[in-house]
């Protein structure tokens, strides 16, 4: 018998020995001592009161786990194994633990495992870092040292994180950041279940895909479906638009958006700016939808244009960048040099028209006011260059040389103004009539001028009739200032409303 055979024999003997000695049976499924089923050296150490064993190129067993290493020293007293070199944790089929350094508390069945490469893998991703904790009782992985996690569609950055085995729920801390061919995500606190696909963050988040940005502070995201929800103030922002709200959802495959509370959508291309409680944004139709408080600005040159109303629909047509707004129910309109209220607004920034429906009243600082069932606004560099009221259509303009009113009324008029929206004429075509005050060379009235015909032609300067042509036999009379007569100072159905006129204030439901 050679010396090393005898060894050998020794070892065995010894290490049969020791275990009857100091635990179960290995074979008791129960048993919370970590068991050697294969080793090329065992060496059997008593110091102290403490007994170890000394395994080289040894596999470990515990719990259905397999623990391998090249060198590794159990304690038997604690149930403790530390081990070195090409280490490596098998736990079943589905999850491998790699590193350099292992300890292993086989009573709580803790697994600390680092080294320069230290790696997690189960069926479908890897994780990589410096350090992993691995509570394979409950089958949690975590990390206080930055990681890199790798799955078929995702790679997952942070400084810190949490893997669950058993629900393959992931929760990650402090930059966090998720990438994919799809979009990439940064935020602080990340948890993300691989199997549901949701991502719920925490903290400053962005998500940035090929059709724009997100950004908002707490919300979930879906990764195989691009939906997204946010609870908190958010901002998506893309070419074309960005839409603002306190609560926000994103459908990422067609970035159409629905926001509540405080909305803002902007339309980079052409500054119009909505704001409502609720509003919808149809990505593809170009299509928006805001309401409750709901106000439009649009920049109008150095000038705004303020339009509210119950209802905002906005429609963009892409190919040449123009849009349509329109307005539904309780409108108000306010512009520094006109304001106005009506029933339902339609604005076309493509040809600079603004139409107003249902009994429709404008009134300018250049102390005029236009009724009519419809009245029409053309615009011409950003100012009011024409208006045509249709239907029982009334202008009145405020005299104030004489501090009383001129009118004019008919069945379709046409207004054309000068700069500064100043009337400059006003034609009428069918049931005309009019009331003016006749002013002489020294700005002295000579009499009130009362006209039936069905068409006019009224020219003004500075609010006041300076011409007026009839086309056709006018019926009218011009009454000396000591024989007017109260009630002809109006033509039937005026009502001079300049109390009616909206604020800017009271246009953004700020009053």
């Amino acid at each position: 018998m050679t010396k090393l055979t005898f060894f050998l024999i020794l070892f065995v003997s010894f290490e049969s020995l020791a275990q009857r000695a100091v635990s179960p049976a290995p074979t008791d499924p129960n048993s919370d001592l970590v068991e050697i089923i294969k080793s090329d050296e065992l060496e059997i150490i008593n110091e102290n009161g403490v007994d170890s064993r000394r395994v080289i190129n040894g596999i470990f067993k515990h719990k259905g786990a397999f623990l391998h290493s090249n060198l590794a020293i159990q304690n038997i007293n604690t149930n403790v194994i530390e081990a070195f070199g090409n280490v490596r944790i098998v736990q079943g089929d589905t999850v491998t633990v790699t590193g350099d350094t292992l300890y292993y508390y086989g009573n709580t069945r803790l697994a600390i495992v680092s080294g320069k490469k230290t790696v997690l893998k189960d069926q479908k991703r890897t994780l990589t870092t410096r350090k992993i904790e691995y509570d394979m009782a409950n089958g949690i992985a975590n990390y206080k040292l930055p990681g890199r996690t790798v799955d078929e569609e995702n790679v997952l950055t942070s400084k810190e994180g949490f893997y669950s085995t058993v629900t393959k729920e992931f929760t990650y801390y402090k930059n966090v950041k998720l990438v994919n061919k799809k979009y990439t995500l940064t935020t602080d606190t990340l948890l993300y279940n691989s199997i549901t696909k949701w991502s719920d963050f925490y903290g400053k988040t962005k998500i940035i895909n090929k059709d724009g940005t997100v950004l908002g502070t707490k919300g979930r995201y879906n990764t195989e479906t691009s939906q997204s929800s946010f609870s908190k103030r958010t901002t998506v922002d893309n070419e074309t638009y960005t839409l603002t709200a306190d609560s926000l959802s994103v459908d990422g495959k067609t970035n159409n958006g629905k926001g509540k509370g405080n909305v803002v959508i902007v339309a980079k291309k052409d500054d119009t700016i909505l704001n409502g409680d609720e509003g919808y944004y149809w990505k593809d139709k170009g299509y928006s939808k805001i309401f409750g408080h709901a106000y439009v600005r649009n920049i109008i040159s150095e000038d705004t244009l303020y339009i509210r109303a119950d209802t905002l629909y906005s429609f963009e047509n892409q190919r040449d960048s123009t849009r349509k707004l329109i307005g539904n129910k309780n409108v108000l309109i306010y512009k520094s040099d006109f304001q106005g209220k009506c029933d339902s607004i339609n604005y076309n920034t493509a040809d600079s028209v603004i139409r107003f429906f249902k009994k429709p009243i404008l009134w300018s600082d250049q102390h005029y006011q236009m009724e009519a069932d419809t009245i029409t606004a053309y615009l011409v560099n950003n100012e009011i260059n024409r208006m045509l009221l249709k239907g029982k259509a009334f202008v009145i303009t405020e005299d104030t040389l004489v501090k009383q009113y001129n009118q004019v009324k008919g069945r379709v008029i046409n207004a054309y103004f000068e700069e500064k929206n100043a009337l400059k004429q006003v034609l009428v075509d069918g049931n005309g009539e009019s009331v003016y005050y006749a002013i002489d060379d020294k700005q002295k009235m000579i009499g009130l001028n009362r006209v039936i015909c069905g068409k006019m032609n009224l020219l003004f300067t500075e609010n006041k009739v300076r011409r007026i042509a009839f086309v056709g036999k006018p019926d009218g009379q011009l009454i000396p200032p000591s024989k007017i007569k109260p009630q002809e100072r109006q033509l039937d159905g005026f009502n001079w409303r300049i109390s009616d006129k909206p604020t800017r204030n009271k246009t953004l439901w700020l009053e």
